[in-house]
């Protein structure tokens, strides 16, 4: 078992007990492995950074979290509870919501439209209802798109909500789509590389966009990222994996100084 209690930021930041806890995860395609009895947790409120060179097995890793893969091996526990095998739809009914590694948006619908979607788990009036847009219905809408409104306002997109997401330049799809997670109220957040493509100011600004998300939000955030700049920087722990194993976890300090994760994004001579 792990340790669930919860820790003391080196910048004096209280992070709560585990919330998932990853235990022994192997996952298979045929006769290929790409996670290899993998283990680790993450904890609430804290950012929890995967990282590792490309085919580590990290989007394979978020994709178990998010219910794309189900693992041949070992258990998935959420908010202490072992999960069951579970449809993505049913995860993000859970409190989990993610971003893509490939933008995944709706190109011919506003921002707005866009991030609505993201409010669907939130939805239980039928569709007579929603149609007529009556009674509980019309209700549900209006509440969902004041949390939309607000998320929009946090992310300063304000200026082209009524933008077809089509014509927008590729680092205001990437805020839109973390955007889109956000909406869902999620507990858990996870992003595939929130930063790749980007210049060095969409860098920043996704940064502290992460950052704040976490502090005012209080969401935990999961994520996965190659520049290892931004990842010392804004990861409270960090875990390293490497054709489809583990070879580190711990502080970013700690792994920054570890010999195996040196190799491993270095090289190693032979």
């Amino acid at each position: 078992m792990k340790d669930t209690e919860g820790y003391v930021t080196a910048d004096g930041r209280q992070i709560g007990g585990t919330l998932m806890e990853m235990r022994n995860i192997t996952l298979k395609f045929g006769g290929v492995t790409a996670i290899e009895d993998i283990s680790f947790d993450i904890h609430e409120g804290e950012i929890r950074a995967i990282i590792g060179p490309n085919g580590a097995g990290k989007s394979s890793m978020l994709n178990i979290i998010s219910g794309f893969y189900t693992p041949s091996e070992g258990e998935v526990w959420y908010k202490g509870e072992k999960r069951p095998p579970m449809k993505p739809y049913q995860v993000a009914r859970l409190g989990i919501a993610r971003t893509f590694q490939n933008i995944a948006l709706f190109e011919g619908m506003t921002v707005l439209d866009n991030v609505m979607t993201g409010r669907l788990t939130h939805m239980t009036a039928g569709i007579a209802a929603q149609a007529l847009w009556w009674g509980r219905a019309r209700d549900e809408e209006i509440a969902n798109r004041e949390v939309v409104e607000k998320v929009i306002d946090f992310l300063e997109i304000q200026n082209i909500r009524k933008t077809p997401v089509g014509r927008l330049p590729y680092g205001l799809k990437k805020r839109v789509e973390l955007a889109r997670a956000l909406a869902a109220e999620p507990s858990l957040l996870l992003l595939d590389e929130p930063m790749a493509g980007m210049n060095v100011e969409e860098k920043e600004d996704m940064s502290r966009f992460i950052l704040d998300v976490n502090d005012e939000f209080g969401t935990t955030i999961a994520l996965i990222e190659h520049d290892m700049g931004v990842v010392m920087d804004i990861s409270d722990r960090v875990v390293v994996m490497d054709y489809g194993k583990k070879i580190g976890d711990g502080t970013p300090d700690a792994v920054r100084s570890n010999q195996d994760v040196i190799d491993a994004y270095l090289g190693v001579a032979h």
